[in-house]
């Protein structure tokens, strides 16, 4: 994938960030329990985070393209999905079983930013 393709997605994800963000402020505050006002929270934060990180991979990939980059992209936006929106639906409909997908999401997390620093370790000197 190219950069303008992860900066793309990372804008769309920034974008969604600040409509979810403000969502569960105003809407869902005084409407969901206080445990899952702390799943909301824990989901936007955590794509807060990693929408960054696919910034920086879009920025990172205008100068120094490659497979493993793509790959770290990918699995930041796999993490987001997985991580962040099974968070998300767990805090609206409280369906704990939902929460069996979150680790996959956090693990795409680790190995993402594992293909990242391999990335910037192949960088040349």
């Amino acid at each position: 994938m190219t950069a303008r393709t992860f900066l793309i997605l990372a804008a769309v994800s920034g974008m969604l960030l600040v409509i979810l963000g403000a969502f569960g402020a105003h809407a869902l505050e005084a409407r969901l329990p206080p445990d899952h006002m702390i799943w909301w929270q824990k989901a936007v934060h955590y794509q807060g985070l990693h929408t960054l990180a696919l910034f920086g991979v879009g920025l990172f990939a205008m100068h120094y393209p490659g497979r493993t980059l793509s790959i770290a992209g990918w699995l930041f936006l796999t993490g987001i999905l997985l991580f962040s929106g099974s968070l998300y639906v767990l805090a609206l409909t409280g369906v704990r079983s939902l929460g069996m997908i979150t680790p996959f999401g956090g693990t795409a997390f680790i190995i993402g930013w594992f293909a990242l620093a391999l990335a910037a370790w192949r960088i040349p000197r």
